[in-house]
């Protein structure tokens, strides 16, 4: 079955299209992005400008299109927090009803926290131990820790880089003094999270999600993306401690030219960098592996999990009452112990 994921954010709606079957991996069969660039279209009422409805219309329309020509038998929709948020949800998500014939689901922080640790505990495995999860996103991030495939701790925090970047930032590049403001605001922000982590000890592995991360560690000498997913990806605290000032005082002309760092996102790059710093620092991390898998593919492989359901065709029965084996004759083999109720 070819199955479709399409997620609505802040900056792009990203399509991914897969050959899904049950206890395989779902690798991308085709994958589509289409620029959405939200950040600059809300307004102080927190409302969604018309150009920004029909840019999110068409990046619907066209992934559809993308969908059909592939032949993909089920799709998924959802928008993240810009829209998810938006004081005009229900009218955007109305128009692109309208205009696409598909409306929108969305996601909770929580459930996007829960969706993406399930994914990343899929990708690295029970040996991963504690897990612990950081997704920066353009609105939220997300930080879930747990060793099961459900998290034992999720939350969601308004540190989302393009969130932070028109809130602290007003120059390009920023000045030293809103530099310096954001970082007290993401310290602020973490203390009670990060109290709580501490409290829980170290994690057996750390993981970064989400392309800030993906970047990030692009920059830093990370694997490009045409090596495959199976390249392990790292990104440190001690290289993140010398890009922050670097990427801070450059334009975003001049970050869109770094290695690993899209046009698109190259105006909050600096933010996104900041919380990655601030974050690692206030919970004592050196360094994240940066995983291949996040959202879209936690949405996949929750509904992979629920069609191979094999309640039915394993079924299980209860337990009857221990056989009383009075005056029954028991063979014990040579060196195995004989049972406690035995006869002999």
């Amino acid at each position: 079955m070819r199955l479709g994921v399409l997620d609505v954010g802040s900056n792009s709606a990203q399509l991914q299209i897969v050959e899904a079957t049950a206890g395989a991996p779902s690798l991308p069969l085709h994958a589509l992005k289409a620029a959405t660039g939200l950040g600059e279209s809300i307004d102080a009422s927190q409302c969604l400008d018309a150009g920004g409805i029909d840019r999110v219309c068409r990046a619907v329309m066209q992934s559809l299109q993308s969908a059909h020509r592939y032949e993909v038998d089920q799709i998924y929709v959802f928008v993240t927090a810009a829209i998810r948020d938006a004081a005009n949800r229900e009218e955007i998500l109305d128009k692109v009803a309208s205009e696409c014939g598909l409306r929108p689901q969305f996601l909770t922080g929580l459930q996007e926290a829960r969706l993406t640790y399930f994914a990343v505990h899929r990708w690295y495995g029970w040996c991963a131990g504690r897990l612990l999860d950081l997704d920066i996103g353009g609105t939220t991030m997300e930080i879930t820790l747990g060793r099961d495939a459900a998290p034992e701790l999720a939350v969601s925090l308004p540190l989302g880089a393009g969130r932070l970047t028109r809130a602290f930032f007003d120059a390009d590049p920023p000045s030293h003094k809103q530099v310096k403001e954001l970082r007290r605001y993401v310290r602020a922000s973490l203390r009670e999270t990060a109290d709580r982590l501490l409290w829980e000890g170290k994690p057996q592995r750390v993981v970064g999600t989400s392309k800030t991360f993906k970047q990030l560690a692009r920059l830093t000498g990370a694997p490009p993306q045409r090596k495959g997913p199976f390249v392990r990806r790292t990104l440190s605290r001690k290289d993140l401690h010398g890009w922050v000032p670097r990427l801070a005082a450059m334009t975003t002309e001049r970050r869109s030219k770094l290695q690993g760092i899209a046009r698109s996102r190259a105006h909050q790059i600096v933010a996104g960098a900041i919380v990655a710093y601030e974050t690692l620092s206030a919970l004592d991390i050196d360094e994240v592996d940066v995983s291949p898998w996040a959202l879209r593919e936690g949405v996949i492989l929750q509904h992979l999990s629920a069609v191979s359901d094999l309640r039915n065709e394993l079924p299980l029965h209860a337990l009857t009452p221990k056989p009383h084996l009075d005056g029954a004759s028991i063979t014990v083999l040579p060196g195995v112990d004989a049972p406690l109720d035995s006869t002999r």
